[in-house]
């Protein structure tokens, strides 16, 4: 017979359903999270327009908590803003100088940044990195906005860590705020974007885990030209 005082077993159960209760609350975050942000990548929500959390409430049925939460996220990752007395909308699109000054940024800190890193880069760092390239090619599912918004969110995490491990925190924090990857992705809905993104940043994991610091400025020099060039027409089709 257990000795296990009865309280306890009332604890721990009631602790199991909290732990739980939690966990599906944070799988419907997520969720809703997902779906904003595929509906904002894909341009499904109009850059500038106004995000009704109301209307996202009868629509999505679920409680202004995950709407919320979500909406804050997203305004964290420079997609969204929010505005005193009006609330939340969709950042505007970045104009064609803006664009171009993203790129002339990236061009200079990336390259510098990925040859810092490929010499100060530990295994759990290369780990890590592979991961984050890994998911980007595993991204599917029935919803192509969906696979499409995780894809861009996975590219965004894929280069800040390649910043963040380069030893300097000015530029991890330089192109964080630019959100860089996150706006250049609404410019163009398409798998192709996906496909050649893929393999470019195979060769800049290749050139990382070979410490070969060279290699690893002309890999990313080389991914952001074709991103770059990639992206640049699709102004005129806004």
């Amino acid at each position: 017979m257990s000795n296990l005082d009865p309280r306890s077993t009332t604890f721990f159960a009631a602790a199991e359903h909290d732990a739980s209760h939690l966990s599906a609350r944070r799988a419907l975050g997520d969720e809703i999270y997902e779906t904003l942000l595929s509906r904002l990548i894909s341009l499904a929500i109009a850059p500038g327009s106004r995000i009704a959390v109301d209307a996202l409430v009868r629509e999505l049925g679920v409680s202004q908590t995950p709407i919320r939460a979500a909406l804050i996220r997203l305004e964290n990752e420079g997609l969204v803003v929010k505005t005193h007395n009006v609330g939340y909308s969709a950042a505007a699109m970045p104009t064609r100088d803006r664009f171009k000054q993203i790129y002339d940024m990236r061009m200079l800190l990336e390259p510098y940044a990925a040859a810092e890193a490929a010499q100060l880069m530990d295994d759990a760092a290369l780990t890590e990195l592979k991961t984050l390239a890994e998911s980007m090619e595993n991204v599917s599912g029935g919803n192509a906005q969906v696979a499409y918004g995780k894809f861009a969110l996975q590219d965004a995490k894929f280069h800040a860590w390649i910043a963040a491990c380069s030893g300097n925190e000015l530029i991890a924090e330089t192109l964080s705020r630019l959100h860089a990857h996150m706006h250049v992705f609404r410019l163009r809905f398409h798998s192709r974007v996906t496909e050649e993104a893929i393999t470019e940043h195979a060769d800049i994991v290749k050139a990382l885990c070979a410490h070969d610091a060279d290699a690893a400025r002309d890999a990313m020099a080389h991914h952001i030209a074709c991103s770059r060039d990639r992206m640049a027409p699709f102004f005129d089709s806004l």
